[in-house]
């Protein structure tokens, strides 16, 4: 019989590592699929969330991107670099004869969009505004939006001939330069102007949303109009204007800029003034002294006053209290009951050590209110009995003797 309890102790022992190994293991496999997925739903959300960028971003595969466009544009051997910063789009385009390719840019001041303008052989508006139409194309406007219908470009500029009819959106309307392209009329205005005043380079405007864009792209002549005006040089420097690249001021004026000069100087004095009296109000010149009264009055004559002062007010009540507090502290002393006790928690403990009826207990040291004097003084005399009652019930050895 012993040995077959040996052989199952030990049996248990080796069967409980192997348990814990199996479940220690599996909470292991739980973690790992758990980082494995959380890992690849990441990478597919930052994949998803990069294909997904703004609209007519070159490097976005979403339907308002135009990475297809840049695609096509490098089949075509142009190279196209995508500046997301003006210093970058700058150094690119110093570089030699460039196609500068760029949306709206409201962070640019006029200044900075000249300058930029000024350093490309050839700039492509996608996204013109009404700002940059009157900087760039002599005072161009929007002017409505075209139908939905392709329609022939009804112009003698080459780009737009071979490209044949788009539908082109956002239409414009040219200012005062003679030297303009009309292409694509509809309404008061046309899909596509094209300055050619700049020498031997021009600026063409044109709506890249409704005409350059993935989901648009391979509809009617526009992927041809798309490689017709940026192909023109080896260099597409395609600009993505950035929050960091603004040259403007933009912040709000601050407290300091909106009071007058006089007002910090006036507080920074309040401030010291404050400093210097709480210092000279707050000093100490040693430690503090006791002082010698001059008249020193026994605690007998205190007790007298008071006790004079309780019978002319005739106040049992608040006398009774004055001999209930210290006889309860005795009391619950005497029982080596806490600090904490309660008066009817030592009125109770009393009563069970002395025997004496608990309610009389009660009525002794809470309860029982004086009326007058003499209730008073008989109220003293059984204070004085429970207490005595309860030292001889705690210690009856010093009693006996």
């Amino acid at each position: 019989m012993s040995g077959g309890a040996g052989a199952d102790v030990s049996a248990v022992t080796v069967a409980e590592p192997t348990t814990r190994t199996r479940r220690a293991l599996g909470w292991i496999g739980v973690a790992v699929v758990l980082l494995v997925v959380g890992g690849v739903g990441a990478a597919l959300s930052g994949a998803g969330g990069w294909n997904q960028r703004d609209a007519l971003d070159p490097e976005s595969a979403g339907a308002l991107g135009t990475r297809a466009l840049t695609e096509i544009l490098r089949d075509q051997g142009v190279e196209v670099v995508v500046a997301r910063d003006r210093a970058a789009a700058t150094r690119e385009l110093d570089a030699g004869p460039a196609t500068l390719v760029m949306p709206d840019a409201p962070a640019l001041s006029d200044a900075a969009i000249e300058a930029l303008a000024a350093g490309a052989s050839d700039v492509v508006l996608i996204e013109p505004r009404s700002r940059m139409l009157d900087l760039l194309l002599d005072g161009a406007v929007p002017a409505g939006v075209a139908p939905a219908e392709p329609i022939e470009p009804a112009c003698d500029l080459a780009d737009a001939v071979r490209a044949g009819a788009v539908a082109p959106g956002v239409v414009f309307s040219r200012g005062g330069s003679a030297a303009v392209s009309e292409c694509y009329p509809a309404g008061d205005g046309f899909g596509l102007l094209v300055a050619t005043n700049r020498g031997d380079g021009r600026v063409a405007a044109v709506d890249g949303r409704a005409l350059f864009t993935n989901e648009h792209l391979a509809a009617d002549g526009n992927a041809a109009l798309a490689v017709n005006l940026m192909g023109r040089h080896p260099l597409v420097v395609w600009y993505e204007p950035a929050v960091g690249d603004t040259d403007l001021d933009l912040a709000d004026p601050t407290l300091g800029e909106l009071t007058p000069p006089w007002v910090s100087p006036v507080i920074v004095l309040l401030l010291a003034a404050g400093i210097a009296a709480a210092v000279w109000r707050g000093r100490r010149f040693g430690p503090l002294v006791a002082e010698r009264l001059p008249v020193s009055v026994r605690a007998s004559e205190t007790t007298e006053g008071r006790a004079r002062l309780y019978a002319r007010s005739r106040d049992a009540l608040h006398a009774a209290d004055q001999l209930r507090i210290p006889a309860l502290g005795r009391i619950g002393r005497a029982l080596s009951l806490g600090a904490a006790a309660s008066a009817a928690e030592i009125a109770d403990a009393a009563s069970a050590v002395t025997g004496l009826d608990r309610a009389a207990v009660r009525g002794i040291l809470i309860d029982d209110v004086p009326r007058t004097d003499a209730e008073l003084v008989a109220l003293h005399a059984r204070l004085r009995h429970v207490e005595d009652a309860v030292h001889a019930a705690v210690r009856p050895e010093r009693n006996s003797r």
